[in-house]
């Protein structure tokens, strides 16, 4: 059985570019997107999203071939399609499209 793959954590901030230049100057990573609201930081096991918290909640975001069976998935400007479901704590929780992820 292949697992479904565990693609990224975000991070609430209060500024983007701040965080981002923290980020890259104290750790070995790279930029893969990042506006005024939203930032995708890749490193060698994982990616991290820096997001602000009037736009996005925290979350583990998940990468699942079945994502459809969680909810109506929504584009996103990335491309990406997902939906957020909470955790039995409340914890909420990204659903990726798996035919939606970049290569």
């Amino acid at each position: 059985m292949q697992f479904d793959s565990l693609d990224h954590v975000a991070i609430p901030v209060q500024d983007i570019a701040a965080s981002v230049a923290w980020y890259t100057q104290t750790f070995r990573c790279k930029i893969k997107y990042q506006d005024a609201t939203w930032a995708l930081l890749g490193f060698d096991n994982i990616n991290l999203a820096l997001v602000i918290p009037e736009q996005h909640p925290a979350h583990l975001g998940f990468v699942s071939p079945e994502a459809e069976k969680f909810g109506a998935l929504k584009t996103h400007r990335d491309g990406t399609r997902s939906c957020y479901i909470s955790d039995p704590s409340g914890n909420s929780v990204e659903i990726l499209a798996a035919d939606s992820m970049p290569a």
